[in-house]
């Protein structure tokens, strides 16, 4: 089983897409990394050699922001527009939708289960 960024790749599974399962990697950037290391894309993690797993996480260090990095990355980014007090920064902290949806309906992913509302009905 390879690892690679703190992540367990799925051993069955072609590179391109096992090297999504890292935050932060996504086709376009799996397809990168294999192209600059030149590893045929229908290759299998199993197959791949230690050398070549050691050549992916190389890779991966030097040139792209993964994982705990990254979500930190994001978590000081909202934290700081939530200092900042600015309308994304209170939509945040409110546990709204930030870019701009209605949420007159719809909008339950960021508002939550509905609450009822006493002595509504009539």
């Amino acid at each position: 089983m390879a690892r690679i960024a703190g992540v367990n790749l799925p051993t069955n599974k072609r590179v391109v897409i096992a090297l999504q399962y890292i935050h932060g990697i996504g086709q376009a950037k799996a397809k990168e990394i294999t192209d600059k290391l030149s590893i045929a894309p229908e290759r299998r993690v199993q197959d791949l050699t230690d050398q070549e797993v050691l050549h992916i996480r190389e890779a991966i260090d030097a040139d792209y922001t993964v994982e705990g990095d990254l979500r930190r990355e994001t978590a000081m980014n909202i934290k700081r527009l939530m200092d900042l007090a600015c309308y994304r920064g209170l939509r945040h902290r409110k546990g709204l939708p930030v870019r701009g949806q209605r949420t007159h309906t719809n909008a339950r992913t960021r508002k939550g289960k509905a609450k009822p509302i006493a002595g509504k009905k009539k």
